[in-house]
């Protein structure tokens, strides 16, 4: 049942993207002479950018988890979202500087999203080379457990920084996009979200996996 389960999240996510890419490269140019088809990009960017938040969201309560039960599980479920949150905001990183190209003339900016998205992500590379360092199991889950409560500390610095400070990058109030450009964005949206837990099923049953060859040896 299970099995049936992630088979069907895995088509399901792979079927909407399908559809939403097709449909992000059929939608008519944009009328800003400088963007024309680059606008296409936020159809990635944006759905990358916000399930980065809710996958180390997830890291976060994990986190909180492990620590009040001290079930390797919720470790296990906090390293693996991280892992999927550390790629989606690296593609967001990557897709915005392409838009920043565009949209601004140049890769980078130093705006104040740029600029707290990029310590967002040194924030959880260290998360990861913390895990890598420490070799004891029980202190390795309990110090990345406490970091990484911590390291969330820059999502909520990400997201507001376009509320208190002027930035480049345009806030979620000024924005406003047509009914197709909604519906793509949304269908990019659920598949990423749908990728993200097929993917912790995967790494879930990989790690049972893992810990029972462990207690075999």
């Amino acid at each position: 049942m299970k099995w049936k389960f992630v088979t069907a999240l895995m088509l399901i996510s792979f079927l909407l993207l399908s559809v939403g890419i097709y449909n992000a490269f059929s939608l008519p140019q944009s009328p800003q002479p400088s963007l024309r088809d680059n606008y296409r990009i936020l159809f990635f960017h944006v759905p990358s950018a916000i399930v980065s938040f809710i996958a180390f969201t997830t890291t976060l309560i994990s986190s909180f988890q492990y620590i009040r039960t001290g079930n390797f599980k919720w470790d296990s479920l906090a390293s693996s979202s991280a892992k999927f949150g550390f790629f989606m905001i690296t593609a967001a990183l990557i897709s915005g500087s392409i838009w920043a190209k565009v949209a601004w003339g140049s890769y980078w900016n130093w705006d104040p999203r740029e600029t707290t998205v990029l310590i967002l992500w040194f924030a959880y590379a260290a998360y990861f080379a913390l895990r890598e360092s420490v070799e004891n199991k029980e202190d390795k889950a309990k110090i990345s457990s406490i970091f990484s409560i911590f390291a969330y500390v820059t999502i909520p610095l990400s997201y507001l920084s376009t509320k208190f400070y002027f930035s480049l990058h345009p806030s979620t109030q000024e924005v406003s996009i047509g009914v197709n450009v909604g519906m793509t964005l949304g269908m990019n949206m659920t598949a990423f979200i749908l990728l993200f837990l097929t993917y912790l099923f995967l790494d879930s049953f990989l790690n049972d996996v893992e810990r029972k060859m462990e207690v075999e040896q």
